[in-house]
């Protein structure tokens, strides 16, 4: 008579080798290959940082055969790259695995499941240790949520596909975005940047053109101003043609706000850059000789170095 525990376990080995057939080998660094997820036609989705060369990439399908991959584009942020596959669809076998609805639960079981050129498909099971709401990781990247793993990370299994018990998937695995554990970079996260880098080869950023640093607002100020916050941006240098000199930015100026949201420190000004705003006008809020002032900045594109 089968027990609830041996269910359990065959209901696990049966996601394993369903979702495995979306999941490739993948050789792009020195000693281990990284794991990486079929995400569209032709599209395989894998953690930015197993990706040590540009040229020579390998894959290793579910079928066993291995194959030529070409690089479309890297976003080191949140830890993404994407690779072109030539016949990825006719190959894996198990389709894309497109990005659920589904949100990460505290203390939910968590499958990560990557592929070894050698052995093959391979699985550790975990629970979600950490589900917040957005999250700036600290290689300057945005992601809606930061999901953290209790769960195993092979040498192979960045890359791979995070996926809860009843078989949706909800991110890719990464070890490079926290040193205290394992991480899943969200599926809608994964979609987004994927898409990016498809139609552009990069993910564009929005910036102001301003070299700023925290500054502390005197008490006085912050009175005569009716001001709520104790600190604001000032603004140490303008670049010359950028969008807030085209907006008449001056040096000195101390930033206090962008549209509704406040701007108190450094990342705030970041994470607003990184909430979608490129090519729109936001009203600017700032302090200059002692008053208020205000401007619209219609917010550029970062040039690539």
């Amino acid at each position: 008579m089968e027990t609830a525990l041996s269910s359990f376990s065959n209901d696990l080995s049966k996601l394993v080798q369903a979702v495995s057939s979306s999941v490739v080998a993948i050789h792009a660094r020195r000693h281990f290959a990284s794991s990486g997820v079929h995400w569209g036609a032709d599209l395989v989705v894998t953690a930015n940082h197993t990706i040590a060369r540009e040229e020579d990439i390998r894959v290793t399908l579910p079928d066993g055969k291995t194959v030529d991959a070409s690089l479309i584009g890297r976003d080191p942020g949140v830890d993404l790259a994407a690779l072109k596959v030539p016949g990825l669809g006719a190959a894996a076998g198990g389709g894309p695995l497109a990005a659920s609805q589904e949100k990460p639960v505290l203390g939910e079981f968590a499958l990560v499941i990557g592929r070894s050129p050698d052995s093959g498909p391979n699985a550790s099971l975990g629970i979600i240790g950490a589900a917040s709401g957005p999250w700036r990781t600290w290689r300057g990247g945005r992601l809606d949520q930061y999901i953290r793993l209790d769960a195993m990370l092979y040498p192979n299994s960045s890359g791979g596909a995070v996926v809860n018990a009843r078989g949706k998937i909800l991110g890719i695995a990464t070890s490079a975005l926290s040193r205290v554990a394992g991480l899943a970079i969200p599926a809608s996260d994964v979609t987004r940047v994927a898409n990016q880098l498809v139609e552009k080869g990069y993910v564009p950023q929005a910036y102001l053109g301003v070299g700023v640093y925290p500054a502390a607002l005197p008490e006085s100020l912050r009175t005569k101003l009716a001001l709520p916050h104790s600190t604001g941006i000032l603004v140490l240098s303008v670049e010359k043609g950028g969008p807030a000199d085209r907006a008449g930015v001056l040096l000195g100026d101390v930033l206090i706000a962008l549209d509704s949201t406040p701007m108190e420190k450094v990342e705030d000004l970041q994470a607003f850059c990184a909430s979608g705003v490129m090519g729109k006008a936001v009203k600017a809020k700032f302090i200059r000789g002692g008053a208020l002032a205000e401007s619209n900045i219609v917010l550029g594109e970062r040039p690539r170095a």
